[in-house]
């Protein structure tokens, strides 16, 4: 029996074959809150009978169902490759490197069509008793990234999904032994694309990616539920660098309104052989839209640029991640 609380709650995540077909969840993820709910549309009878003072209960119905919710969570070296997958939108089998225990993801930006999650959480009673709700049809519409001295590194999903049952089984969950990565493992780096450099001074940065979708296909047929959503306008990339003073390479760049290649990543333990833990975030032209040198006192002068991820005309963008997961 789980504890009656929050701690003893549980994550599953699995990719789907079929849009908001149950998939049993094969990963189980360590999350920090998560906002996952049913959202019902109802409708209520007003017709007029003799002397009736409420609305007849019987004669109310249920017109459409749909969910929606956020995960908040730790990025950590194992588990992760079906959020991103979901994310970024390219079909993704890990592949290994070298003989060792090291997998590699790329997850580059492509259409999320396809691309759709069960995610089943199970919330416990006071009494320990973990009750199921199962999130059919899951896309994530935007995930935040972020990470800043002395912090780990956090992502946020927001999520929309077909459905919400509760007659799937709870599965067992259990956990690989994982760690997050965090402000010691980050760099950053800008300049020409396969050519960047290291960023001194750099605080904390963020990175959003948006894949905005047509989230209200209902349709006659559908017995109230929605179609997939699809893809209804260009995905939007922004990001910001918090940094100390140090040199005027990214302010000249607000200045000139010139572009640059930006990765961001986390180099985490060796896994085998010239292969460690990574996550990385490829971004190959940014142009900066506000980089104000301010000086507000005595203290260190720490600008805080924000960023417009863009095409750069040949290269996509990407998320990197290199684990021991052989599966997403």
């Amino acid at each position: 029996m789980a504890i009656g609380s929050g701690l003893g709650a549980q994550l599953g995540v699995a990719p789907e074959t079929t849009y908001g077909t149950y998939v049993a969840p094969a990963k189980f993820i360590e999350f920090t809150k998560e906002s996952l709910v049913l959202k019902k549309t109802t409708a209520q009878s007003a017709g007029i009978a003799a002397g009736r003072l409420l609305p007849l209960s019987s004669r109310r119905v249920v017109t459409q169902r749909e969910a929606s919710g956020s995960l908040e969570l730790e990025v950590t070296n194992k588990g992760m490759g079906a959020l991103f997958q979901a994310l970024m939108g390219t079909t993704v089998t890990p592949v290994q490197q070298g003989a060792g225990p090291a997998y590699l993801q790329t997850h580059a930006l492509a259409d999320v069509a396809g691309k759709s999650l069960t995610i089943q959480k199970g919330v416990p009673l006071t009494s320990g008793t973990v009750t199921r709700k199962n999130f059919l049809g899951c896309k994530v519409i935007s995930a935040e990234f972020s990470c800043e001295v002395g912090g780990m590194l956090t992502a946020s999903f927001d999520i929309d999904a077909k459905d919400c049952e509760e007659t799937s089984v709870l599965a067992t969950a259990s956990y690989a032994a994982m760690s997050p990565f965090h402000f010691g493992q980050m760099a950053l780096k800008t300049g020409a694309f396969g050519a960047e450099a290291a960023r001194d001074g750099v605080r904390k940065v963020s990175v959003k990616i948006e894949r905005p979708q047509a989230v209200d296909r209902f349709y006659a047929g559908q017995s109230g539920l929605k179609k997939e959503p699809i893809s209804n306008d260009q995905v939007k990339i922004t990001g910001s660098i918090e940094m100390d003073y140090v040199d005027t390479v990214l302010d000249d760049l607000h200045t000139s309104d010139g572009a640059t290649s930006l990765v961001w990543e986390f180099i985490g333990p060796n896994i085998a052989t010239t292969y460690d833990e990574t996550f990385r975030v490829a971004l190959p032209a940014i142009r900066f839209d506000e980089a104000p040198p301010s000086v507000e006192g005595f203290d260190v002068v720490k600008p805080t640029l924000q960023f417009t991820g863009l095409y750069d005309g040949t290269n996509q963008p990407q998320l990197v991640y290199i684990s021991t997961d052989a599966t997403l």
